[in-house]
């Protein structure tokens, strides 16, 4: 007879085993989400807490975490939630506004954006803005004009 009490057993849908089995091997899942769907799929074999930790090498404290999440909110239980702090004083919206703005049409009197210039036109620190732009790799790079010579062929 097992000692403690008794585990309540996970019973996965096909949808719910085929998205935990997908989020286990993307290479783009991070990695928490990826221990944390094996976590739930070595438990929904049956598998004991102590068992899926030592299988997983992670603590029997962890493993009893994300069951209990699972089974209290299924597949949205897996999910971070919202960090304690300060909350974000930049928007989507703003972000998608400098990003659309760097990529558009470039200033009238340049030949591209500048951080500072994108910051004066948006109302935002050039920090952020280029911690934006850094973000989604549109680092502001500076080009030389070179004046190119156009060669012709002849037919001699």
């Amino acid at each position: 007879m097992g000692r403690g009490f008794r585990l309540r057993p996970v019973v996965l849908t096909p949808a719910e085993r085929e998205s935990l089995l997908s989020l286990s091997r993307r290479r783009t899942s991070t990695q928490a989400i990826a221990c944390r769907a094996r976590i739930v799929l070595a438990a929904a074999e049956g598998k004991s807490n102590l068992a899926v930790a030592a299988a997983l090498s992670i603590s029997r404290l962890t493993v009893g975490k994300w069951r209990a999440r699972f089974l209290a909110r299924r597949l949205d239980g897996l999910r971070d939630e919202p960090r304690p702090g300060a909350p974000r004083r930049i928007t989507d919206a703003d972000v998608a506004r400098i990003v659309n703005r760097a990529l558009g049409e470039p200033p009238m009197n340049a030949a591209q954006w500048s951080t500072r210039s994108l910051a004066q036109e948006t109302g935002l620190s050039q920090s952020t803005v280029s911690r934006i732009l850094r973000a989604f790799t549109l680092q502001h790079r500076r080009r030389h004009a070179r004046r190119r010579r156009k060669i012709v062929l002849t037919n001699q």
